[in-house]
C-alpha cells in the first residue's frame, strides 16, 4: 500500500512585507467570493478600486513589525514546524504537505506533491479550529476543485473544526495559565471577526441566527455550523479549564473590514468599555489562530494595548497560540488518522 496524504492549510501571507507583496496578497484574499460574499462585479470595484490601493501600504507597515530577520512571517515560520513536526509524529506511512489558502506556498503546488506521491487517502485540514466559509469553507472548495480534475482521486476527506479539541484547549489553557489568569482584572477570547450576514446565511432553519437571544451561547443543531457559535464554545471550554468564572471573561472579535455589521461584541470597544470600568490588567486569549500571526502578536499587543493604556489601563498581555505546541501536534496527529 501507498502512502497516506495529509493536507494542512493555513491562510496566507505575503511573501514578504514588502507593498508589492502585501498587495498582491490582500488582492487574491479579498476578491475570494467567500470572503466578501458580495456580487462580482461589485467585488472587484471595490477591492481593486478601493480597499486594495490604500490598504497594502498601511498593511505593508505593520508586518514589517513582526517580520523576523532569521524566520520571516511568524504564521508561515510556525505553520512549516506544525507541518514537520506531524510529519515526525506520523511516520514513513503518510506524506504530509503544507499549504496557504492565499499566496505561497499555494495549495496547487502541495497537492500536486501529494498527487505526484500516487497518495492512497487524502485528509485535508484547514487549521481553523472554528469552521467559517471565508475560511475552512473556501479552503475546501479551492481542494475540490483541484482534486475533481484528477483522473484517478483518492479517498478524500475534511475535518470541518477542532473548535472542541480536548487537546487543543488543554494547550490553550496551559499557556494561558503561565500568566496566572487570577491575577488579571480580566479575560477577553478575541477571536478573528465575520461580517454579520455571512453567519445569517450559515443558519438552515433562517430562524435561528440573531433572532433568538444568545443564539450562540449553547450549541444546537441550528446553530452547530455557526462561526460565532464554535468560538463561544472553544472559549467556554478554556475558561472551565482554567477556573474562570463567566462575570470575568469576555468572548469578542476583531478585525473588522467596511461599514457593514459584524460579529459583536467588537474587541476594540469591549478594551474601552473596560478600561472605563477601572480594569487595569487584562489576558488575551485568541483561540482561532493556531499559528501568531498579524493579528496577534501586533492586533492585539500593539494596537489595542495602546488603545487600553491611552484609557488608563497598565497592561494587556497576550496568551500566545499554539506554535510549535507538540500536544498541538498530537491534536493534529490524531485528526489526521482518523
Amino acid at each position: 500500500m501507498g502512502k497516506k496524504g495529509v493536507l494542512l492549510v493555513n491562510l496566507g501571507t505575503p511573501d514578504s512585507p514588502e507593498t508589492k507583496d502585501v498587495r498582491r496578497y490582500l488582492g487574491e484574499f479579498l476578491m475570494d467570493g467567500r470572503v466578501i460574499d458580495i456580487n462580482s462585479a461589485l467585488r472587484a470595484l471595490l477591492v481593486k478600486g478601493a480597499i486594495v490601493p490604500f490598504r497594502s501600504p498601511k498593511s505593508a507597515k505593520l508586518y514589517k513589525e513582526i517580520w523576523s530577520v532569521e524566520n520571516g512571517s511568524p504564521l508561515l515560520y510556525y505553520s512549516i514546524k506544525q507541518a514537520e513536526m506531524l510529519q515526525e509524529a506520523l511516520g514513513d506511512d503518510y506524506q504530509v504537505e503544507l499549504a496557504m489558502r492565499y499566496q505561497n506556498p499555494s495549495i496547487e503546488s502541495a497537492l500536486d506533491k501529494l498527487k505526484a506521491a500516487n497518495v492512497d487517502s487524502l485528509k485535508v485540514i484547514a487549521l481553523f479550529p472554528q469552521y467559517a466559509s471565508a475560511s475552512s469553507g473556501s479552503v475546501y472548495q479551492k481542494v475540490m476543485e483541484i482534486v475533481s480534475k484528477w483522473l484517478t482521486i483518492p479517498d478524500l476527506s475534511f475535518v470541518n473544526s477542532f473548535h472542541d479539541n480536548e487537546l487543543m484547549i488543554e494547550n490553550f489553557a496551559e499557556n494561558g495559565a503561565k500568566y496566572q489568569p487570577e491575577t488579571y482584572d480580566h479575560t477577553l477570547f478575541s477571536f478573528h471577526g465575520l461580517p454579520q450576514r455571512q453567519l445569517i446565511k450559515s443558519d438552515p432553519t433562517q430562524q435561528h441566527c440573531l433572532k433568538v437571544a444568545d443564539c450562540c451561547s449553547v450549541l444546537t443543531d441550528a446553530n452547530k455550523f455557526c462561526y460565532s457559535a464554535q468560538c463561544h464554545d472553544t472559549a467556554r471550554l478554556i475558561a472551565q479549564k482554567l477556573n474562570i468564572p463567566k462575570g470575568k471573561y469576555t468572548i469578542c472579535f476583531q478585525s473588522r473590514l467596511g461599514n457593514d455589521p459584524w460579529v459583536k461584541p467588537y474587541t476594540t470597544e469591549v478594551v474601552a468599555e473596560l478600561a472605563k470600568q477601572g480594569k487595569k490588567r487584562m489576558l488575551v486569549f485568541c483561540p482561532a489562530f493556531v499559528a501568531d500571526c498579524l493579528e496577534t502578536v501586533y492586533e492585539v499587543t500593539v494596537e489595542y494595548g495602546e488603545e487600553f493604556k491611552a484609557l488608563g489601563g497598565e497592561k494587556i498581555q497576550l496568551v500566545e497560540s499554539l506554535n510549535d505546541s507538540s500536544k498541538f501536534i498530537e491534536a493534529l496527529r490524531e485528526m489526521a488518522v482518523v
